[in-house]
């Protein structure tokens, strides 16, 4: 409970921004210090992050410094806007796709189209409507989507092959890729191996809107279109969870609560997670595969994971900060961005263009991953008040995770919690 009120407070405080006076900061006139906040602490992410920053000071002298701030992935918003909350913002920070829709209609951002538009060779109309669209409020951007990623599933062929199973490559030719296929080769690597089957990244029972990865191969929605009515207790919902539940506790397909497995360090078949995360391939050891998300009942489907840049506005060096943000986003830093963080940019979302700064991805896995996954995905649940819906929806979703779970209790059971928050 104390979690929960720290992330209400928090977002209630940030919410408060706009009311409580001011305009956008004035920046120094003498040397400025930028800090932005990331949720990566990925060396090879920070080390084309500084790339870029050192070539921005380079042209820009008055800028002393550019730090890049990482906050562990599974506090990052309830820090961040901690830290908005007591005084001490960041200049820049990395925005989740989940808490899209409290920065850009509190007024904690500073709007980015002037700056982008008067950059030289930005090219602003490049951007597609489909990424922007999250960021976006009254026609304003309020944040640059510079990550537009589809999950997708890494294999490791090793363990596969030492389970006596078929690859998900040659599910996929033979047309049988689905979840039932998956969850039965992933219950034949943990059975014949010891190694978990099937671990969806950064879940472990906490991160529930990554099971929107799973879910939404049924149909299923964590609440409609307008944000109004839960989707918890509907059908697609319960089928899928059942399915889920099923293949943690009967199949062992997935490590059970309070097992974890790291795919990277070769400890599971297969993982569900972003493309951002090939960089941790680069010095194992083991075969490796990546391939779309199985096709559920509903067929087939992606899911899109988003990540925002945006300017505090309460931050000391706005105007500075909106600056660099531009620079770090120009279609030759986007192009360089693009080997971990899939761009808005059109004509950068080809295979070829994606395949010169990915050297661990073939263009085939680009093309059917990434670039397929961008054009028909939906993205991860958003919703204004998000902080404090989550830490509902954990809560209620907690009894869940259980063998002799009631599956549609508990799932009418996360309705009955956040259906006052959905109606706010």
């Amino acid at each position: 409970m104390r979690v929960r009120l720290t992330a209400a407070v928090a977002l209630s405080a940030l919410l408060g921004l706009t009311a409580c006076g001011g305009g956008d900061a004035g920046d120094s006139d003498g040397p400025v210090s930028l800090r932005m906040t990331t949720w990566s602490a990925n060396e090879a992410h920070l080390a084309l992050f500084n790339e870029i920053a050192e070539e921005y000071k380079k042209a820009n002298p008055n800028v002393t410094e550019i730090k890049f701030d990482p906050i562990p992935f599974e506090n990052y918003t309830t820090t961040l806007t901690t830290q908005i909350a007591g005084g001490n913002p960041p200049d820049l920070a990395w925005i989740f796709e989940n808490s899209a829709p409290d920065f850009v209609s509190s007024g904690a951002l500073v709007a980015l189209d002037d700056t982008l538009k008067g950059t030289d060779g930005y090219a602003f109309d490049e951007l597609t409507p489909a990424a922007t669209k999250l960021w976006q409020d009254e026609g304003k951007l309020y944040a640059y989507p510079f990550s537009t990623s589809p999950f997708g599933v890494f294999v490791n062929t090793d363990l596969f092959e030492k389970a006596g199973r078929e690859t998900p490559a040659e599910l996929i030719a033979a047309g049988r890729w689905t979840w039932d296929s998956a969850v039965a080769a992933a219950a034949a690597v943990n059975a014949e191996t010891g190694k978990a089957g099937l671990v969806i990244r950064d879940f472990d029972y906490k991160g529930w809107d990554n099971l929107s990865t799973v879910w939404t191969g049924w149909g299923a929605q964590a609440w409609s279109e307008d944000g109004r009515t839960c989707g918890f207790d509907q059908q697609p919902m319960v089928d899928a969870m059942t399915f889920l539940h099923k293949a943690i506790f009967t199949d062992k397909a997935l490590p059970a609560p309070g097992t974890t497995a790291d795919f990277f360090a070769g400890d599971a078949g297969m993982t569900i997670t972003q493309i951002s995360r090939a960089s941790l391939l680069a010095d194992q050891k083991f075969g490796w595969d990546l391939v779309p998300l199985p096709a559920g009942p509903n067929g087939d489907y992606a899911v899109i994971g988003q990540g925002g840049m945006g300017v505090l506005r309460k931050g000391d060096n706005a105007k500075v900060a909106a600056d660099f943000l531009a620079f770090l986003t120009n279609p030759t830093n986007s192009a360089k961005l693009a080997q971990f963080f899939p761009p808005p940019r059109q004509s950068q979302l080809t295979a070829e263009t994606l395949a010169k700064t990915n050297p661990l991805l073939k263009p085939e896995q680009l093309q059917s991953v990434v670039i397929d996954g961008i054009s028909s995905g939906v993205v991860k649940p958003s919703h204004t008040g998000q902080a404090e819906i989550s830490q509902a929806v954990r809560a209620a979703l907690d009894p869940l995770w259980q063998p002799g779970a009631d599956v549609r209790t508990v799932l009418t059971g996360v309705c009955t919690q956040i259906k006052p928050l959905l109606d706010r």
